[in-house]
């Protein structure tokens, strides 16, 4: 398992009035540790008011700026991301788990490929760092943004998209989308949902000349988007999704199956995590494998308990579980037994879960 690094705070810079962006600075002998690729994040824990919060923020840089900073946008009541922001400073220690994430792909200098990605507010994150790799790693390959936001005054990283735009102008494509803000061009005007991207579609891209899509941004957003990708003839092995914030309800589509009443009161449930297997009784109906596993003090590694994030993502080696809701795992993975621990039930009278196994 991913084990937390207290890292220190190298800086805290101002990138929005509602949003700030924090820079790690990583020792030596945890600078392969923390090497990441493109659209992947990182897991942040912090005491505040005597509570431990865990939070996954994407991080914003590409590999070769040989950087580890994330983008932490103020929520409404959000007591993690107000504490960032008001808070936080450089020379402060923060645990920070290595990066996770599947919301990536393999660049290939010899592929000519385009790629068009789909971001709102803070989706931009882990786009940003898709863009610059891309764009840096396969020279003959193209990328068009269309990011959206309220007015250009939220726009996250406007300096740097600019700057990208002038260095890669042939082939780095920028469409900003206003909700709030008047642009000369109606069709830039309103937000950035399926409706809009079909309208984009029909006018700005061609969607035959998309090889891979990027969608990032909340819930109904990035499931109207993909809808229209698919209908706009895009196979959803082309599409990589990542919601941010708390989904609104489990994703049938995901899971494949209704959640289903086990027999019986109680699971043995085995954990094998870092080489050690640790096996526990826990009760079926009730809570997550996770939660079931953290009451009875066992450790497991985990952000979210929403679905969304894929740290605690294991591998079912042995019975069978339910899983409520998943808007993290691909369809292969869950065909191949991984699921997420914090939307997993027992079915059977025995599970053996796997936080070892990467494929």
């Amino acid at each position: 398992m991913s084990q937390f690094q207290s890292l220190k705070v190298a800086s805290v810079a101002r990138n929005t009035r509602e949003a700030v962006v924090v820079t790690f600075e990583v020792p030596e002998p945890l600078a392969a540790q923390y090497a990441f690729r493109p659209g992947q994040y990182l897991t942040l824990r912090a005491q505040i008011e005597g509570q431990e919060l865990r939070r996954s923020y994407s991080i914003c840089a590409a590999p070769t700026d040989r950087q580890l900073r994330v983008a932490i946008k103020r929520l409404n009541d959000g007591a993690f991301s107000s504490w960032a922001n008001e808070e936080l400073k450089a020379g402060d220690y923060i645990d920070v788990m290595p990066p996770d994430g599947h919301f990536t792909m393999a660049f290939d200098p010899q592929q000519a490929r385009h790629y068009a990605a789909f971001a709102v507010g803070s989706g931009i994150t882990p786009i940003l760092s898709i863009v610059k790799t891309a764009l840096a790693t396969e020279p003959q390959s193209t990328f068009t943004l269309f990011y959206g936001n309220r007015a250009s005054s939220a726009v996250l990283f406007r300096e740097e998209i600019e700057d990208l735009k002038n260095l890669y102008m042939t082939r780095l494509s920028i469409v900003y989308v206003m909700s709030r803000e008047h642009q000369d061009i109606d069709l830039l005007n309103g937000r950035l949902d399926g409706e809009k991207v079909e309208q984009l579609l029909d006018r700005w891209l061609d969607p035959a000349m998309i090889d891979y899509a990027f969608v990032c941004g909340p819930q109904d957003m990035t499931e109207s988007v993909i809808a229209t990708l698919h209908e706009k003839g895009l196979h959803k092995d082309r599409i990589k999704f990542e919601l941010f914030g708390a989904p609104k309800g489990p994703r049938a589509l995901r899971t494949g199956q209704d959640a289903r009443k086990a027999p019986g009161e109680h699971c043995e449930l085995t954990i094998v995590l870092d080489g050690v297997t640790r096996s526990l009784t826990i009760e079926k109906n009730k809570d997550s494998l996770l939660d079931s596993a953290l009451s009875q003090g066992v450790e497991l590694p985990y952000s979210c308990k929403g679905g969304v994030c894929s740290t605690c993502r294991c591998k079912v080696i042995e019975g069978e579980v339910d899983m409520d809701a998943n808007f993290a795992l691909e369809d292969y993975e869950v065909a191949r037994g991984f699921v997420l621990s914090c939307q997993s039930f027992p079915v059977t009278d025995r599970v053996l879960i796997d936080f070892d196994q990467e494929t």
